[in-house]
């Protein structure tokens, strides 16, 4: 049974064409995975099924009976709510029946009628055998059990969502949808602010899902274990592969190279004609045939050229070489207003590579933020050493600007022609199209690829990166990985894909062991 059928869909913004004539189809029980690089479409895809877009062009129809739960790249909370009063209200519905079931107890206490009595004790007993029969009596167990798997159990259900950091809000939006439970489940880069373990737990709940999703990831591994559908976006086209993500590359490729083969044995027929026509009009005996061939020509359907996808490729410049200590810290302690962490020693000498990691929520942006001097130590002391030219990369940014991507990185650089700016943001395998985009309109990976851009701008001998892989397609985090090792200075880098990091860091610090929370 087809749950959503999309036909034709159309979509741009301005002079960029996003998707053209893509149609789509979701049936009951298929985990599908939506692939493409970044800004291709994915996102805007989404927007359009879930009507928070119009569609230029084409037909959008979900199933009657369909229920559809979409986590985007930017959702959002409301200050003044906890943590679990936020994940119950994924069961409004069953708090307002028994809502209703001690409103009808309260009005017996009152009633005089043995009749009125009676139909409301017979209202209240089918009320309570619905919450009975959907669990109700169950549901704070059932929220510690899903809080708990992604990770919210260790940041204290009791906390107000203004407190918490944009990893933790997307964590709760994300735990609420999924105890909401509905036929269609939209995810979109669910990952990026989940650990390890976390990841693990959505991967097996994911895996057992009965009903149907759609999934964006740029964790390929994640995607390649819990999908069985892919649909591919690239040139505004939606193209259906059954099977996981390794299937869809061995299909991808038979696709592609029958399409360089028949675009090729074209060009040659067409350069034969050509000549064939060139050779012979001027004759008389033989210009019936020339013309002949001519019309064949005209009436023949040009294949165009596959393209090959601008590919993005980093490079960050060194600075002069600083002294043996970056950084050193004894008996530090990190937070905000309340400590995060003991006091802890915490050393960093020129060269190394150390990755940070653990548990959302413990500290591990903090700690880069203290050591750049943005935060102030609760206590202990921090000493930077000599010659530091840091580069730092922030785990969110510039999502709300107005600027196009020109604009953006010119801000920065006024000293650079147009031509350079074009030039720099080129090499990060950006298009003419995403350069000319206002920064709010780009994807994810795009705003990504601006701002490490700017990076790349710097001469820098130390790097302090937070989450530069989220949102990043395949091929970008591969480039930048390579990036990363060529660089000769030292890099503080945060990351919760241990793939990208695990075999090119010198050290791993787990931020867990210096916790004062129950991780």
């Amino acid at each position: 049974m087809s749950l959503l059928n999309v036909e034709n869909v159309t979509h741009g913004f301005g002079n960029r064409r996003i998707l053209e004539n893509a149609s789509f189809k979701l049936l009951k029980g298929e985990h599908i995975g939506l692939i493409g690089a970044n800004g291709e479409g994915k996102t805007t895809f989404l927007n359009i099924i879930t009507g928070q877009l119009s569609p230029d062009e084409g037909r959008v129809e979900w199933s009657k009976r369909a229920t559809v739960g979409y986590l985007d790249q930017h959702s959002s909370l409301k200050k003044g709510s906890t943590i679990r009063e936020v994940l119950r209200d994924a069961f409004r519905g069953m708090f307002d029946l028994e809502n209703e079931m001690l409103a009808i107890y309260e009005a017996m206490a009152s009633a005089e009628d043995e009749m009125d009595i009676e139909a409301m004790m017979e209202d209240a007993g089918e009320i309570q055998h619905m919450l009975e029969h959907s669990g109700f009596y169950t549901l704070d167990a059932k929220i510690e059990e899903f809080a708990n798997g992604l990770g919210l159990g260790s940041i204290g259900l009791d906390t107000d969502v203004s407190a918490l950091s944009g990893g933790q809000r997307t964590k709760v939006l994300l735990t609420k949808l999924l105890l909401e439970d509905p036929s269609i489940l939209i995810l979109d880069e669910p990952t990026n602010y989940l650990d390890y373990e976390h990841i693990e737990w959505l991967r097996r709940y994911l895996q057992e899902y009965e009903n149907s999703f759609i999934l964006v990831s740029h964790d390929m591994d994640f995607l390649n274990s819990v999908v069985n559908v892919i649909y591919h976006v690239n040139d505004g086209e939606l193209t259906r592969y059954t099977g996981d993500y390794e299937k869809f590359l061995q299909m991808y490729s038979v696709k592609k190279n029958q399409e360089v083969k028949a675009y090729e044995k074209q060009q040659q027929e067409i350069e034969r004609m050509e000549d064939l026509i060139a050779r012979n009009k001027a004759r008389v005996a033989t210009r019936g045939m020339a013309n002949s061939r001519q019309k064949m020509l005209d009436k023949m359907t040009v294949l165009e050229k596959p393209r090959e996808k601008p590919k993005a490729s980093f490079e960050f410049r060194m600075a002069r070489t600083p002294s043996r200590f970056i950084v050193e810290g004894k008996n530090i302690v990190i937070g905000y207003t309340e400590p995060l962490t003991k006091p802890v020693d915490f050393t960093l000498e020129r060269g190394q590579k150390v990755a940070i990691v653990g548990t959302n929520g413990l500290g591990k942006t903090t700690l880069l933020r203290t050591i750049l001097g943005e935060i102030p130590l609760i206590s202990g002391s921090l000493e930077l050493g000599d010659f530091l030219v840091p580069g730092y990369y922030a785990q969110e940014a510039d999502r709300d600007s107005a600027d196009t991507a020109l604009e953006s990185l010119w801000k920065e650089f006024p000293s650079y022609t147009n031509g350079e700016v074009r030039a720099a943001l080129a090499k990060c395998g950006l298009t003419n199209e995403h350069i000319t985009s206002q920064m709010k309109v780009l994807s994810g990976g795009e705003n990504a690829k601006v701002r490490l851009c700017k990076l790349m701008q710097r001469e820098t001998n130390w790097l302090i990166l937070d989450e530069p892989t989220n949102h990043l397609d395949v091929d970008a985090k591969e480039e930048l990985k390579n990036a990363l090792i060529k660089f000769k200075g030292t890099i503080l880098l945060v990351c919760h894909e241990p793939e990208f990091y695990q075999d090119w860091v010198t050290d791993i610090v787990n931020i867990e062991d210096w916790t004062l929370k129950i991780v």
